[in-house]
């Protein structure tokens, strides 16, 4: 069955979801573009072969889209996916899905009224690494999850930041620990499962933002494991790192912005039979990144089972977040399950303010 897409938001992310439609073109099929500016939306319309609509009420209107590929800035998520549910079109969001948990919970309920799915895009959980590690886990071959470390050190300089709503609370809703390092944790939330308690720290050390431009948190789980967390912006030797220290091995992940099997390694235990026939086996070599979700998207609306990331699933990652600046701010470790509302983070991943003085462009 071939399923149409569409695309709002045609800056840079969107060219990685078209290609993704583009390589399954056998399953999926681009019908659409919007973009609030004419000119980018021609020049994206151009390249990818797909019509251009004025705005998302003509292109549901006149596509008649399957999924509705959200592109755009964070700030404007919630209210464009309620929109395509309302339509009937399943909305595949970029992260960070909304600005906070309330929208989040909005989105939910949005979700389970129209009976239809919410995507949130975190690519990192579909590589075959990352798939073939949780398939390890589940099975029991690398023993208990012990400790691990999910750090994102990369480097955006002040004109990144020039963008009106980039480094803003309102508008994009928190600094790397929202939209930078939380692909690399919401890995490792796949692998470890449901946390239940985070102490954190966060700084804005260098950059031109009223969001932070660096964080640090300990991380608990219901398995007993424990994990650290740091997420970077201000680090000039970048790099993306993923750790797992298990009763039976070691397993390591590094690379940037994506990955494929060769950015794995395992380290069996002292005492452990080499588990590298384990690790070599099935699925075959998938590079981490919008095909790879978007296939198993497409996978499970063929079979009519719910498509991964689920909302549960996305909101215990944004619930992390949340938690993670409610310590950082607040100076207490936070529990999973206590920002509910009328919390101050649950509307705001700020709360009641920032522990720093406000810039400039905050006054003007």
């Amino acid at each position: 069955m071939t399923r149409t897409s569409a695309v709002v938001g045609t800056g840079a992310i969107a060219h990685a979801h078209a290609q993704a439609v583009v390589d399954l073109a056998d399953r999926a099929r681009l019908v659409g573009a919007v973009d609030v500016d004419p000119g980018r939306a021609a020049s994206f319309g151009a390249k990818w072969d797909v019509p251009v609509y004025p705005d998302l009420a003509e292109l549901l209107a006149g596509a008649r889209p399957d999924l509705v590929h959200l592109c755009t800035p964070p700030g404007s998520h919630l209210a464009l996916a309620l929109e395509c549910l309302a339509a009937g079109a399943v909305p595949v969001v970029e992260k960070p899905p909304v600005l906070s948990l309330a929208e989040f919970d909005r989105l939910r309920a949005a979700e389970a009224e129209a009976g239809l799915p919410v995507v949130t895009v975190f690519q990192h959980r579909f590589g075959s690494g990352a798939v073939r590690l949780r398939r390890l886990v589940a099975e029991g071959a690398l023993g208990r999850p012990l400790l691990a470390s999910a750090t994102t050190l990369w480097f955006r300089d002040d004109d990144y930041f020039a963008v009106p709503w980039r480094g803003r609370w309102e508008l994009e809703g928190g600094g790397p620990t929202m939209g930078h390092g939380i692909h690399q944790f919401d890995l490792m939330l796949s692998v470890l499962g449901r946390w239940t308690e985070v102490t954190a720290i966060a700084a804005r050390q260098a950059r031109p933002t009223d969001t932070e431009d660096v964080s640090a948190a300990l991380v608990r789980f219901g398995s007993g494991a424990l994990a650290t967390v740091v997420n970077s912006l201000v680090s000039p030797r970048q790099t993306s790192l993923l750790r797992f220290d298990f009763e039976r091995a070691t397993v390591d992940l590094e690379h940037l912005y994506g990955y494929s099997d060769a950015n794995w390694a395992v380290t069996a235990a002292p005492g452990v039979d080499d588990l590298a026939p384990l690790w070599a086996g099935e699925p075959v070599d998938t590079p981490s990144g919008h095909t790879a979700q978007l296939a198993a998207v497409l996978d499970a609306l063929d079979t009519g089972a719910t498509p991964p990331v689920t909302s549960a699933d996305a909101r215990l990652t944004m619930e992390l977040v949340a938690a993670t600046y409610a310590s950082a701010f607040t100076g207490r470790t936070v529990a999973q399950g206590e920002i509910t509302e009328g919390h101050p983070f649950h509307d705001r991943m700020v709360g009641s303010g920032a522990p720093w003085p406000a810039t400039p462009r905050d006054e003007g």
